[in-house]
């Protein structure tokens, strides 16, 4: 029996690497290259002048000493660390279209994995719910993608709910240089909600300021919308709470929509109002347009 679930997480993860590999190899990888960029520029050698060099980066003290113009040259310093949030809570289990709300997870840290390594960049992993679950420090190499890969698609959480502000404590203590950080979540957070999005909004921030912070919100489609069928249960995957809901009634329907609606501006609002970029993603939906449009308006802005 052991053997067979074995096989059956092997199996698994192949898939995700071969789905999303191509992926990486003929669309995103140009595009990750562009969009994030190494921490600076390396001395790499001095040689002798040629016409068109920049004079800022003649080199005053070779150019002395063999009376001969001389200028530096610079390396970029490409490689990046990334690091990736993954929220494993219960309201991740979800998914009414193909697949659930981590299994979209599982897929998009594949591709950030994939990219990166292409790039020559370490990844690492931290999986949360109302804790940190499992850390895994950043690496390169496919052995190491694999491994995150199985972790993000087969770890078992203890907890059911969801704490970012502890995940954003964590990188912040973990991560001593600046890496880009990919915050990917359902963002279901417990308790009153606009109460968590203000508790929420300085670890944000201050995450931002520390790192290159990406929010990822990973939706259901009926999270934000009810079909007509009549009297429905819905319950809370992390709190067990439960509420019986006439969907048979327009109002109900309606209601549902505005609250839901006013939930999404609300967290954007606040996610943009600390820097921090965003892209939402739908389990509804390709995740690969939104994904290449996003990477295509940050390069836009960055090279303002």
């Amino acid at each position: 029996m052991e053997e067979q679930i074995t096989k059956e997480i092997l199996k698994k993860v192949r898939q995700v690497e071969v789905r999303t590999s191509r992926l990486v190899n003929d669309t995103l990888a140009g595009s990750y290259h562009s969009v994030f960029k190494g921490r600076g520029m390396n001395f790499d050698e001095v040689r002798e002048y040629v016409p068109g060099d920049e004079i800022r980066t003649i080199d005053w003290n070779v150019t002395a000493r063999t009376g001969t113009p001389h200028v530096k040259k610079f390396t970029e310093e490409r490689e990046l660390t990334i690091m990736l949030l993954i929220d494993i809570s219960g309201s991740g289990d979800f998914g009414s279209t193909t697949g659930s709300k981590r299994e979209i997870m599982a897929e998009i840290g594949s591709v950030l994995a994939f990219s990166a390594v292409r790039n020559n960049d370490k990844v690492g992993l931290v999986l949360f719910s109302d804790f940190v679950e499992l850390y895994i420090p950043p690496k390169k190499g496919r052995s190491h993608i694999l491994r995150l890969i199985r972790e993000i698609l087969f770890f078992q959480p203890q907890g059911r709910k969801t704490d970012l502000i502890v995940a954003l404590d964590f990188i912040n203590r973990v991560a001593r240089r600046k890496c880009v950080t990919f915050l990917i979540s359902d963002f279901c957070l417990p308790g009153d909600f606009d109460e968590a999005l203000t508790r929420l909004k300085p670890k944000l921030r201050i995450s931002n300021r520390r790192h290159d912070l990406i929010a990822m919100i990973i939706s259901d489609p009926r999270e934000h919308a009810l079909p007509d069928i009549g009297w429905l249960t819905i319950e809370d995957a992390e709190s067990g709470a439960q509420v019986e809901l006439d969907t048979s009634n327009p109002a109900v329907r309606r209601g549902y929509v505005e609250l839901a609606e006013a939930r999404r501006k609300n967290l954007h609002k606040v996610i943009r109002s600390a820097g921090v970029d965003l892209l939402e993603l739908s389990t509804g939906e390709s995740y690969v347009p939104p994904l290449l449009n996003f990477f295509g308006n940050r390069r836009r802005r960055l090279s303002r």
